[in-house]
């Protein structure tokens, strides 16, 4: 086979798309949307610039370098191994995957459950989340079957759903722009996008999109190269067409909320005052899709990369390390997995736009045929 089909293109990139939109995602349009009110227009296109076209830019780069560490090296082999290695756990095992379950469970259970037995409650969803999600890790190669063809598109029309349920059965109330979003709307809004961190996840995504290209015949490795980079294309459009979605739910009541500060709870709002007694089943169902989306996905990125980093110790030894890891995280609450990353986050972002710039006027090596 020389390259993709149409259906397989669209596959790979709802794949994609699967991987980056997680709970995090979710949450900052409608936040967006409800501050900056009547301008939203200015700070979407600003929240799109960075959350949408420079992990899409990123995508695109490291596929054209044939992978992050044939990046990296050029700039020198220990930096590799530091940066790489540091951007692997922050957004594994460390953080993004244990935060994968504290949040879903968080959106879709806690508010049931009473005070006094929710922690229990909590390391059993845990529990069962992370092997569940190991579980569908251990094939890679296989995870376009569930993620593209089937979860991403139920995810999707969910989404649709609460969107047709704001702009059709509420009424419009669209507020004036506050907090930063009033002087400075689009800078707001690249602010907000940059805050998604997705370009360190963009950095690694590659390595598990390669093989599920591979797994549908794509041998060659210019050929997965440039199906990479149509993956990230199709997830970038993706990306942009739920952003504006749920952002404008969050512009369309902006008038009803006086200086709310969670992106979750514009979302919740609307999806209560439009479907009543479904409200919790639908929150759940999306929180829940979209975590464990993330959470798959990132637990066999990890696990592949130190795979090929110490290949004495085998993919299913080192995912059952990160499942057991990323559990153990969980249970130690949404609060603690936050406040411990956002410092060292808000060091390894700025860090990846300079790689992801080097690496756009870095000639990439010959790839062969």
């Amino acid at each position: 086979m020389e390259k993709l089909n149409i259906k397989n293109s669209i596959l790979i990139g709802f794949t994609l798309f699967s991987m980056f939109f997680g709970a995090g995602n979710l949450i900052f349009p409608p936040l967006l949307g409800a501050q900056s009110g009547s301008s939203f227009l200015l700070s979407i296109l600003g929240f799109l610039l960075m959350a949408v076209v420079v992990p899409s830019v990123t995508v695109i780069v490291v596929a054209k370098h044939q992978g992050l560490k044939n990046l990296t090296d050029q700039i020198h082999p220990y930096f590799t191994l530091v940066f790489v290695t540091l951007v692997y756990l922050l957004i594994g095992p460390c953080v993004a995957i244990p935060r994968t379950a504290s949040t879903s469970f968080e959106m879709a259970l806690a508010s049931l459950i009473q005070e006094d037995n929710r922690m229990l409650f909590q390391i059993i969803y845990s529990l069962l989340f992370f092997t569940l999600a190991g579980f569908v890790a251990l094939k890679p190669n296989k995870l376009k079957n569930l993620l593209g063809k089937f979860m991403t598109p139920i995810l999707l029309i969910l989404i649709l759903i609460v969107f047709l349920g704001a702009v059709l059965l509420l009424p419009v109330h669209i507020g004036d722009p506050y907090t930063r979003y009033a002087s400075s709307p689009v800078l707001s809004g690249i602010v907000d996008g940059y805050q998604t961190m997705d370009i360190l996840a963009a950095l690694n995504f590659g390595i598990i999109i390669a093989i599920n290209i591979q797994d549908l015949g794509i041998k060659k490795p210019k050929r997965v190269t440039i199906e990479i980079m149509k993956a990230g294309l199709i997830a970038g459009m993706l990306l942009a067409i739920v952003y504006c979605a749920t952002g404008y739910i969050g512009m369309h009541s902006s008038g009803m909320f006086d200086q709310v500060t969670n992106g979750a709870q514009v979302l919740v709002y609307s999806i209560e005052n439009s479907f009543g007694s479904f409200a919790q089943i639908l929150v759940g169902m999306i929180f829940f899709i979209a975590c464990f989306n993330v959470c798959t996905g990132l637990l066999s990125c990890c696990a592949q990369y130190f795979q090929e980093l110490v290949p004495k110790i085998s993919y299913k030894k080192w995912l059952l390390l990160f499942v057991i890891f990323s559990f153990i995280i969980s249970s130690l609450g949404l609060d603690f997995i936050l406040n411990m990353s956002l410092p060292i986050l808000s060091i390894m972002c700025p860090i990846a736009i300079l790689i992801v710039v080097f690496g756009i006027f870095k000639k990439s090596k010959q790839i062969k045929e």
